[in-house]
């Protein structure tokens, strides 16, 4: 069976998850990445020259993007679902920043408005100001930026641009996101004196995604030096504009994926490249471990079920973001798995960790939160309600684990279209094999 490329229809709500009868054997091709396609559109907005979007993602968090940074002046249009073309020009005020429920946005954008001539104000949903923002806030007034900010360092904020922001050197707590790194490179080029950052603090959490900051920004032109740990040196100077191909988003696919593990089936990703930005060597072993064979060839990156799912135990503070659907996979496996060094998402779109736990417990699991993880000693599960709390990850997990067990009933599937408007109805004809 091959999924093409479906017009997104938001379902009607609670959405049961459909239960597998038998092994998938699916075919996809998925939206791109939702990471690349945030940073090109940034890099594209501050370039001196246009920018094409090949295989871009549609869907909430990256139109926000998009019309965050049009409302500041840049022209954007979107030649074709995943074609946008993207023209710089003088960035202005007065606008306003919906950030809806995106950590890009919120983070990415606020850099970009010091640049703009103008005020800028920016809010999003209730959760978003809930999300941690103060490190960048403050990091941002270090380098010049006026930021006047109405809670305790989080949204609602205005910034005060002046058309141009200083620079310099900056000290940074980003342990609670890479975001908050990855936002003050991507304007640094723009920046009078460029930017080193230095990050003082825990570990900073999902390191591939700042390695994909650094690549794109070369690849845009500019001059970075990342060579000493924990600190990024962008220079001044200008960003071309150019073709970036956006290749699927790895994290979209990862439930795709999980469902040959939990079926015993296989699930072939087209279009994945040879080289990747994005971390697949770290969730080719994450999958091996848990009981799947992973290939990658010309047809795309096929994950096969072995007929079983094993538990792990495994640090994910790189892979955070897979951290859902892997404890839906750790929940249905033949021995017991913890996972740590994800302390950060609880400062994600939910509390994840509380909400993993809350959720899989009500559907009869053995979980125990830790602060930085979870443990998990698989038993028989029954099916009942599950909330998403607006987060598509949550909603990933749901999904995955309904494969297994019947009767899984998400309070709300739309939440997905953060990322893939397309899920429930690829998800559902994948399972049962529809064409």
């Amino acid at each position: 069976m091959t999924v093409g490329n479906l017009t997104a229809i938001r379902p009607l709500q609670p959405w049961t998850a459909p239960t597998a009868s038998d092994p998938v054997a699916a075919t996809l091709r998925l939206p791109g990445s939702k990471s690349l396609t945030a940073r090109a559109l940034v890099l594209g907005a501050l370039a001196s020259g246009p920018s094409t979007l090949l295989g871009a993602l549609r869907a909430r968090d990256t139109e926000l993007m998009a019309g965050g940074l049009r409302a500041m002046g840049a022209h954007m249009s979107i030649a074709d679902d995943d074609r946008w073309l993207v023209r710089p020009h003088p960035l202005v005020g007065p606008a306003h920043v919906d950030v809806g429920l995106a950590g890009t946005v919120m983070r990415f954008v606020p850099p970009v408005a010091g640049l703009t001539d103008g005020r800028v104000t920016f809010d999003g949903d209730p959760a978003a100001r809930t999300r941690p923002l103060g490190p960048l806030v403050e990091a941002l007034r270090s380098l010049g930026v006026r930021i006047d900010v109405t809670g305790p360092g989080s949204l609602p904020l205005t910034v005060l641009g002046t058309g141009r922001v200083t620079g310099g050197e900056v000290v940074i707590d980003a342990s609670a996101s890479s975001q908050l790194v990855s936002g003050l490179l991507l304007a640094a080029p723009r920046f009078d004196r460029g930017v080193v950052v230095r990050h003082v603090g825990p570990p900073v959490p999902s390191a591939p995604h700042l390695r994909m900051t650094v690549q794109m920004l070369r690849a845009a032109g500019a001059a970075v030096d990342d060579g000493t740990p924990d600190v990024w040196t962008v220079e001044p100077g200008p960003l071309s504009g150019r073709v970036w191909e956006i290749e699927p988003d790895l994290s979209g696919a990862v439930p795709f994926f999980a469902a040959a593990l939990v079926t015993g089936g296989e699930v072939t990703l087209r279009g994945w490249p040879r080289s990747s930005a994005q971390p697949v060597e770290r969730l080719r072993s994450l999958l091996h471990e848990m009981g799947g064979e992973v290939s990658l060839s010309t047809a795309g990156l096929t994950v096969r079920g072995t007929g079983a799912v094993h538990g792990i135990t495994a640090d994910l503070s790189d892979v955070s973001e897979l951290t859902p659907v892997l404890t839906a996979l750790a929940m249905l496996a033949d021995s017991p798995s913890t996972f740590t060094g994800v302390g950060h998402i609880r400062g994600h779109e939910t509390d994840r960790i509380a909400a993993l736990a809350r959720e899989f417990a009500g559907l009869g699991a053995d979980v125990t939160e830790s602060p930085d993880g979870l443990e998990i000693r698989p038993r028989p599960l029954r099916g009942g309600a599950f909330r998403t709390y607006h987060d598509h990850r949550m909603a990933h997990a749901a999904a995955v684990t309904g494969l297994a067990v019947p009767g899984v009933e998400l309070d709300d599937v739309s939440c997905t279209s953060k990322t893939m408007p397309e899920f429930p109805a690829l998800w559902s004809r994948m399972v049962t094999g529809g064409n």
